[in-house]
């Protein structure tokens, strides 16, 4: 299994469908290193696939240690957009509630 696998493995384990209440969105992650990944939200549930989703709410592009950093509350999501580190697009907005519905 790859170390991003492995990330988004720990992100659906994670997820809290009371933040997600009524969320029904596709996150796709484009990820620097190699494969991309998405997470759907829907009705309560996520799941994982691989590859690229025909039609993401909002995709964010990045490398792996940024995604570990935010993630793990090491790098404040926001402040790695500002940076640079994180490019968006799509409904920017959901992006700011990733680590609300995937919490530490």
């Amino acid at each position: 299994m790859s170390e991003a696998k492995a990330v988004f493995d720990d992100m659906v384990a994670r997820f809290d469908a009371d933040q997600a209440d009524g969320l029904d969105a596709v996150f796709q992650f484009d990820m620097e290193e190699g494969a991309g990944y998405h997470l759907t939200i829907d009705d309560g549930t996520c799941t994982l696939g691989e590859g690229d989703h025909d039609d993401p709410t909002v995709t964010l592009n990045m490398d792996l240690d940024t995604l570990k950093s935010v993630m793990s509350g090491e790098l404040d999501g926001m402040a790695a957009f500002m940076q640079g580190k994180i490019r968006a697009e799509g409904d920017i907005m959901l992006a700011t509630k990733l680590t609300e519905i995937f919490p530490q």
